[in-house]
C-alpha cells in the first residue's frame, strides 16, 4: 500500500513502532489480539489496527502539498478536511480557510470566492450540487480532491445499482458531509433512501411487509428520500450501501433484516430480482478498526480510553463497542487527562463534556485499552500514554518496554 507524506508533528514514537512491528509480524492482519506494553503500576493493551487510515493520510499529504506549492493563493478547504480538531485546527494557522461547516452551512459566501482560489475538497466527498456551483466559479473542484478512494467505491456501487434498476438504501446519518454526497451521487442513477439504524430499517421493513401506510412512510422518510420517491414502486428492489464509518455489523444486521423481509415477501426463487448483495462496500479500515476493537475487549482490562474527534463518527462507533463492556473515555486529546483523578471525556449520548473522578482503580497494575478514531494522528495517541504514564510517576526507559512488546 501506498506510503504518505505527512507533517512531522503527526508521526509517532511509540504506536507507529508497534504498528510497523505488527505489520511485519502479520501482513495480512489474520491476528487481531492487542499488544502490552507493561510500566509495571500501568498496563497498556494497544489494539492491532487504529488511527489514520489510506484516506485520510491521502487527504493530509495533499491538503499539506498545496499549502507548500501555492504560498500567494488563497486556499479553502469545502468544510472540515477530516473530524479531528488538532488536524483541522493545523490547517485554520497555516491561513486555510472554511467555506461550510459539518452542516453544510456556508461561512464564507460563495460570492467572495474567484476563480484563482483553490478549494480542497474533504475526504468526505462533496455533493454534485456543490461541484456545480464551483464549476459555475471557474473553480475545477477536481484538482485538489482529497475524496477517500473507498468512498467514492461507494458512489460507484451505488451507480451500478442504479443500472440495474434498484433503488438505493444508504445506511448513514442524513447531516453527515459524507452520506450527503453519496445521497447526492446516488439519486443521479436511482430512488434513494437513508437509514440511520435497525429502528428505522424496521420502520422500512414494515412497510415492504404491508404493515405500514405509505402516508407513514413518507412522513417518517420524509427528510431521507429522494424527490418523487414513490416507496410501493421503488422498494420492489433495493440494495445497501453504507456511510463507510458506521459500523460493519449494523450495516450488515441491516442488509439481513432487508433481504429477510424481502424473502418473505417474493420468496427465496426470486430474491435476486428484488436484493442485491452489496457487501464490498465496507472500508477495508473501518472494518479493521473494529475487528481490533473486538480483538481487544477480549483482555481482562480495566478501562479503555478513545482518543478522536467528538463528531468523528468512526471513533463513536468505537466507543460504543468498548463502553458495552467496561468503563469508556472519549478524549480529544492528553489535555482532557486534568489528573490522576480527573478526566473531562465526551458523552456520545448527551453529546456533551463531562467530567469524571476516580475514573483510575485505586489497584495495581491498572490495565487501560488506548485507541483512537480513523482521524487522530497516532502522535496523539503517544501524547495520552505519557501523561497517563506522569500519573504512575514512571521515569524509566521507553525503549526496553517497547522491545519487550513486540519482540
Amino acid at each position: 500500500m501506498k506510503k504518505f507524506d505527512i507533517p512531522l508533528h503527526y508521526r509517532s514514537q511509540i504506536i507507529a513502532r508497534i504498528k510497523n512491528a505488527r505489520k511485519l509480524n502479520d501482513p495480512r492482519k489474520k491476528d487481531f489480539s492487542s499488544t502490552r506494553l507493561d510500566f509495571g503500576k500501568v498496563q497498556f493493551l494497544i489494539p492491532r489496527h487504529f488511527g489514520f487510515c489510506y484516506g485520510v493520510e491521502n487527504a493530509i499529504e495533499i491538503a499539506y502539498k498545496t499549502i507548500e506549492e501555492n504560498p500567494d493563493k488563497k486556499i479553502f478547504l469545502l468544510s472540515e478536511m477530516i473530524h479531528n480538531p488538532a488536524v483541522n485546527k493545523d490547517l485554520n494557522s497555516r491561513g486555510i480557510k472554511f467555506l461550510m461547516d459539518t452542516s453544510g452551512k456556508n461561512i464564507i459566501p460563495w460570492e467572495e470566492l474567484n476563480s484563482d482560489d483553490i478549494i480542497i475538497i474533504p475526504a468526505f466527498g462533496t455533493t454534485l450540487e456543490i461541484e456545480r456551483k464551483l464549476n459555475e466559479l471557474g473553480i475545477d473542484p477536481y484538482r485538489y480532491n482529497t475524496t477517500c478512494p473507498f468512498v467514492e467505491k461507494v458512489w460507484n456501487r451505488s451507480a451500478q445499482l442504479g443500472q440495474g434498476e434498484y433503488t438505493i438504501i444508504i445506511h448513514g446519518k442524513h447531516t453527515h458531509e459524507e452520506t450527503r454526497a453519496t445521497f447526492s451521487h446516488a439519486i443521479k442513477s436511482a430512488p434513494a433512501l437513508i437509514v440511520r439504524d435497525i429502528k428505522e430499517t424496521q420502520f422500512l421493513a414494515d412497510f415492504i411487509s404491508g404493515e405500514k401506510s405509505t402516508d407513514d412512510f413518507l412522513e417518517y422518510f420524509k427528510y431521507k428520500i429522494s424527490s418523487g420517491f414513490d416507496p410501493v414502486k421503488d422498494l420492489e428492489r433495493v440494495g445497501v450501501v453504507n456511510q463507510t464509518t458506521m459500523l460493519a455489523s449494523e450495516t450488515e444486521e441491516i442488509a439481513k433484516n432487508i433481504k429477510d423481509t424481502m424473502l418473505k415477501k417474493f420468496g427465496a426463487e426470486n430474491i435476486n430480482q428484488h436484493f442485491a448483495d452489496t457487501r464490498d462496500t465496507l472500508c477495508y479500515a473501518t472494518n479493521d478498526n473494529q475487528e481490533a476493537t473486538y480483538g481487544v475487549l477480549k483482555e481482562d482490562a480495566d478501562l479503555a480510553i478513545v482518543v478522536g474527534g467528538y463528531n468523528s463518527s468512526n471513533t463513536s462507533h468505537i466507543v460504543e463497542l468498548c463502553e458495552k463492556e467496561l468503563p469508556t473515555y472519549f478524549i480529544s486529546s492528553e489535555l482532557n487527562l486534568i489528573s490522576e483523578n480527573v478526566i473531562n471525556h465526551f458523552d456520545i449520548h448527551s453529546k456533551t463534556e463531562v467530567v469524571t473522578e476516580k475514573y483510575l482503580p485505586p489497584k495495581q497494575p491498572v490495565k487501560i485499552i488506548i485507541t483512537s478514531g480513523a482521524s487522530c494522528p497516532d502522535a496523539v495517541v503517544d501524547s495520552v500514554i505519557k501523561r497517563l504514564l506522569e500519573f504512575y510517576n514512571y521515569s524509566g526507559e521507553m525503549e526496553p518496554i517497547l522491545k519487550k512488546a513486540i519482540s
